[in-house]
């Protein structure tokens, strides 16, 4: 259903196992760093109003999900860390050229969001059917479901603002320089690396 190219080794769900705090923290600066994109795709593009009433409705998910992953985390006794680079989006955010018009940063902006909730969504499937401890794994199926939900969302989005057979072809493009990405990375418990 994600269309991703290549799945994350299970083997990673082993890495978190051993730094729950480590990928809680990190789970919790995605959470933010995706309300951070809604918010800047309405700034960016208000003309699109279709798309800032959806934005404005994931800011408002976005930002509960971010308090949900701070409670787990206060409530085992942690305090939120510092924010890390994210490796996975740095190198994604890579892949388009920079400049052309309003219509075409938007479709690519569309799809880099797309494909990070897909990956997401990939990642929070396997920590709730991997991970030993049940509260965290249940945690992870309740967000599963929305993560595919934005997936689709921004993919619909594109496909509308942009020619869907360019925007199928650009989706493809960017779905295998992913996987390439995605090899060299899940080593770290971090929720994309």
């Amino acid at each position: 259903m994600l269309g991703l190219k290549l799945p994350t080794d299970p083997r990673w769900v082993n890495i978190v196992e051993k730094n729950i705090e480590e990928i809680l923290t990190d789970h919790a600066y995605c959470e933010q760093k995706a309300t951070s994109t809604a918010i800047s795709l309405i700034v960016q593009f208000p003309e699109y109003t279709e798309l800032v009433q959806e934005m404005t409705a994931l800011v408002k998910e976005e930002i509960s999900h971010f308090k949900m992953v701070h409670d787990k985390i206060i409530a085992r006794g942690w305090v939120l860390g510092r924010d890390r680079k994210d490796e996975y989006v740095n190198r994604l955010m890579k892949f388009f050229p920079k400049g052309g018009n309003r219509t075409t940063q938007l479709v690519h902006r569309l799809l880099y969001a797309a494909l990070i909730e897909a990956r997401s969504c990939e990642r929070f499937r396997l920590l709730s059917e991997e991970l030993n401890d049940r509260e965290l794994s249940e945690f992870y199926r309740n967000l599963m479901a929305s993560e595919a939900n934005h997936y689709t969302m921004f993919l619909g989005f594109a496909r509308k603002y942009g020619d869907r057979e360019e925007v199928d072809q650009k989706w493809q493009d960017l779905l295998e320089f992913e996987a390439k990405i995605m090899q060299e990375l899940g080593k770290d418990a971090t929720m994309h690396g």
